[in-house]
């Protein structure tokens, strides 16, 4: 929270620094007075030529935080209260099986290289754009809260890890807590109830990281049979400026076997995938997807999708299926030609980074079955889009009709932001969370006529009655432990690979040939025991740090050797 004191000099600082790009990106952007930006939200947006500029389009809101008695503003019939305050960057939260919700708060890691003079840009926009205001916290950490008589109030508050290198995902099973940090899936030993964890971790398996690491926030999710973790790893540009090569196993989901490491990509052409969770209704695996820049200000949409197993959705050749980048040299019109359509456009410059799922958290009828999704907001078109959440109606699956704004009022009246809502959630009572990380807050939203759960739900954990569960207890009983050798993929786990795929080689069950993401299999990670990677002798530098091929290496949940990985195949 910034004290209004702080707000005056905060908010003429940041009015100084605009004015002046103000002044500089004059006549540099294409007006965007007449488009309709509602038309670009659905499964068919209208997408406008592409147009190019000199400089970006920019209009930057100021951070300046929440005053005493402010709050955002919600849609008739929810109230909003803060449920905790003084936190520093929350970017997610994830709720236990016992009901205690982990905040996560983090910075994007130092060190990352200027090649630019757009980067400079770039980077002045986001220190404007980022923070609250106040002095600086600690950050790079992960707090519990409980909420020991499930009142809607937290009672007990504690830090349970520090200085963590930008964590961001979550997952938790079988008293092990797995954190996504900026270059690796770290798990530490935790059981429920805990305050504090003091032990070192384990590395699960090294992520494509620094020194770039553009795109650095790492999502996680938990498949429903509890044997995979899923891995979100955005790109290391906005469109492959940088070649390919900075590009291996990024702009891609990568699914990781929890018990041996084994990885591989699980799909591909994802810019910069966030919000990973599994659908309770159909069991799918979605995301949220922060598409390229510098095509215009209503280019590109970003979009949620279910996440298709082997698909490519285009990036960095083509956008929204197979819209070509004019930007991209030399052309791959056989790398367009395997791109697949996203489910629904969410509009441009959104950046969406928080989607939850309302199945069986106990919502009154219209909000009953949909989708909740977090719009940080736009920094980078000439008329601010986004800083809201808002509600997707679902129906078999699938949404089913338009948005609705839930959460609004992160922008004041003189367009300065007060926050920015980035991870959504749930919390033991089934109440909507909202991780604030400019407003250094999180929102607890409730609904009127909602039916709280008789007991906590964790993030990982499918709604009792729901499809995915029902499907995931017809399984059949005599299936090994999770992450076991021999054990199938079960039926309920739609994420999971079939048994034989990979097995021919045929195209249908390959990724797209020559898709940066696709490299050869790396040699298992090496764990010095204290979570930290191996020396740089014995791990791939992180920008060579691939996904595993074949895909046979997670079906038998071993890592394939890199001296004998097999090249991806050629068109």
């Amino acid at each position: 929270m910034t004290p209004f004191s702080t707000r005056k000099p905060l908010r003429a600082a940041a009015l100084a620094s605009t004015a002046v790009l103000a002044i500089i990106l004059t006549g540099c952007s294409d007006s965007e007075d007449n488009f309709d930006i509602s038309s670009q939200i659905g499964p068919d947006p209208v997408l406008p030529e592409p147009s190019q500029s000199l400089l970006p389009d920019l209009k930057v809101a100021p951070v300046v935080g929440w005053g005493e008695d402010e709050t955002p503003t919600v849609a008739e019939g929810f109230t909003v209260t803060a449920y905790a305050r003084d936190l520093s960057n929350p970017r997610t939260v994830h709720t236990l099986p016992n009901g205690d919700v982990l905040v996560v708060q983090s910075k994007a890691p130092p060190g990352k290289p200027v090649e630019r003079p757009k980067d400079v840009i770039r980077g002045f926009i986001m220190s404007i754009a980022s923070g609250g205001g106040g002095e600086a916290k600690p950050t790079n950490l992960i707090t519990l809260l409980r909420d020991t008589d499930r009142d809607g109030t937290v009672d007990e508050r504690h830090d349970l890890l520090k200085d963590l290198n930008s964590p961001f995902g979550l997952a938790f099973a079988d008293d092990t807590l797995y954190v996504a940090a900026a270059d690796a899936v770290l798990a530490y030993d935790y059981t429920l109830g805990q305050n504090e964890i003091t032990m070192p971790p384990r590395v699960v398996t090294p992520l494509p990281g620094g020194p770039i690491n553009h795109h650095w926030t790492k999502d996680l999710a938990l498949s429903p049979d509890g044997r995979f973790l899923y891995a979100s790893v955005g790109s290391n540009s906005n469109a492959g400026e940088r070649g390919l090569e900075a590009e291996k196993g990024r702009a891609a989901i990568w699914q990781i076997d929890r018990e041996s490491g084994a990885s591989r990509v699980y799909a591909s052409g994802l810019r910069n995938p966030n919000g990973l969770t599994f659908n309770p209704e159909s069991g799918a695996l979605w995301t949220v997807v922060n598409e390229r820049d510098e095509l215009g200000p209503n280019l590109v949409p970003d979009y949620m999708t279910s996440v298709k197993d082997r698909a490519f959705y285009g990036w960095p050749w083509s956008y929204y299926g197979q819209h070509v980048d004019p930007r991209l040299h030399p052309p791959r019109p056989d790398m367009v030609a395997q791109a697949i359509k996203p489910d629904y456009a969410l509009s441009s410059h959104v950046a969406a980074l928080g989607l939850t799922f309302s199945y069986g958290m106990g919502m009154p009828g219209p909000y009953a079955n949909g989708a909740f999704v977090g719009n940080r907001g736009s920094w980078n078109r000439d008329h601010f889009n986004g800083y809201k959440v808002l509600f997707v109606p679902f129906e078999n699956g699938k949404p089913s009709g338009p948005p609705q704004d839930i959460v609004t009022g992160f922008l004041n009246g003189e367009e300065e932001a007060r926050g920015r809502p980035v991870g959504l959630g749930f919390d033991g009572t089934g109440a909507l969370l909202v991780a604030d990380d400019a407003g250094n807050t999180v929102w607890r939203v409730t609904a009127d006529g909602a039916t709280p759960p008789a007991e906590p739900l964790g993030t990982d954990q499918m709604p009792e009655g729901s499809p995915a569960a029902t499907a995931l207890q017809g399984a059949a009983p005599e299936a090994g432990a999770a992450g076991a050798a021999d054990a199938p993929t079960p039926a309920a786990d739609p994420a999971a690979p079939s048994p034989d795929a990979g097995a021919t080689g045929a195209p249908d069950a390959t990724a797209p040939a020559q898709d940066p993401a696709v490299a050869p299999t790396p040699a298992p990670p090496v764990d010095p025991g204290n979570g930290t990677l191996a020396p740089p002798s014995t791990t791939p530098s992180q920008t060579d740090v691939p996904a595993t091929a074949p895909e046979g290496a997670v079906e038998d949940a071993q890592p394939t050797p890199s001296t004998d990985a097999a090249p991806p195949t050629q068109p």
